[in-house]
């Protein structure tokens, strides 16, 4: 997948501003965070990040959620000294990254979206020089390395060159490489994008292991899958903007709903929802594109066939019907209009 922003900004960058420091168990801060791509051939700029505001604590596993273009890969960039800022202040622990990029380093491990690995090094090089480059002594990396090739089950990888890997044994590796360091924080860029399904399980494993130790994560992706497993809070983007931001069950319940039914019918669809929302079943409708989504309290035995006996005596003739409980996707959908995979 391609990157929503290039991994270093342009220009020269904003003066530093006094550091806001982190209180109590925050261990990220994004304060005004904006970032804004110049347009090209006359086109209008990007904003690609709009004032964002945002707090993430130790130990969570904290999830970006939105689609391709949300801005996610930028705020990232902006965490992790890649990309510079416009304005506001990126800060990690009590470093402001814009101002001591190199200190902020230190405390970061990243996992980018695309395959970053030494091509011309082994598996155990790559985590091993990895250690050399961030201080470590030859014992103490070569040890580091052993280490975690035995804990991500590749020692049998450990000669085997990069290019042989499959894409979940090298996002594994990435994994690894990124922690070596004992960072703070580990920012995971879309880890499982483009991963089959067993890999992306896998991962998941993974991840959870590295949580369950007390590691801080940051993490973007577009499946609401990944987000509602896997984090403590999520905060759905949209636009380069945050547009809700709770644990996955409170993100769910804000829809006031526990059944979601989605109709796809002949006719008027706006006119389908006036009519269901003029029963005493239905608290409220969604028409998105072709589809009609319906929302009830309760489960949707009984209501379903007095929903659609209502539609075929007004006329309106139902060509499909799925029945699921809300998803994070529902959130997105009430907040946008729009599917979350758009």
């Amino acid at each position: 997948m391609a990157s929503e922003a290039p991994n270093a900004a342009t220009g020269p960058p904003p003066a530093p501003s006094p550091v806001t420091a982190i209180t109590g168990t925050e261990v990220i801060r994004c304060i005004g965070l904006t970032k804004q791509f110049p347009g090209r051939g006359g086109a209008p700029s990007v904003k690609a990040v709009d004032n964002l505001d945002l707090a993430v604590r130790k130990g969570e596993i904290f999830g970006l959620l939105g689609p391709n273009g949300a801005g996610k890969t930028t705020t990232v960039g902006m965490l992790t000294t890649r990309v510079i800022p416009t304005s506001g202040q990126a800060i990690v622990g009590d470093i402001d990254v814009v101002a001591e990029p190199a200190l902020a380093k230190q405390l970061i491990g990243v996992v980018p979206q695309v395959n970053t690995l030494d091509r011309s090094l082994t598996v155990f090089e790559n985590l091993y020089f990895h250690g050399r480059y961030f201080g470590m002594g030859a014992k103490a990396s070569r040890a580091a390395a052993n280490e975690l090739l035995e804990r991500f089950k590749l020692r049998d990888r450990a000669k085997a060159d990069t290019l042989t890997l499959s894409g979940g044994m090298a996002q594994r590796v990435m994994v690894a490489r990124a922690i070596l360091h004992k960072p703070a924080i580990l920012f995971l860029d879309e880890p499982t994008a483009g991963l089959d399904p067993q890999s992306r399980i896998a991962l998941w494993e993974v991840v959870q292991d590295l949580h369950a130790q007390g590691q801080t994560i940051l993490l973007t992706t577009h499946y609401m899958e990944e987000a509602d497993q896997l984090c403590d809070r999520v905060a759905i983007m949209d636009h380069g903007k945050i547009l809700a931001l709770d644990t996955a069950d409170g993100l769910k319940g804000s829809i006031g709903a526990d059944t979601e039914i989605a109709l796809q019918a002949d006719g008027d669809l706006d006119a389908l929802a006036k009519l269901l929302e003029a029963g005493d079943t239905v608290t409220r409708t969604q028409v998105t594109g072709n589809v009609l989504r319906a929302y009830l309290r309760g489960s949707a035995h009984g209501a379903l066939p007095r929903l659609i006996a209502s539609a075929d005596d007004a006329g309106f003739s139902i060509t499909d019907v799925s029945v699921t409980e809300p998803t994070l996707e529902t959130v997105f959908i009430s907040l946008t209009g729009k599917e979350l995979r758009e």
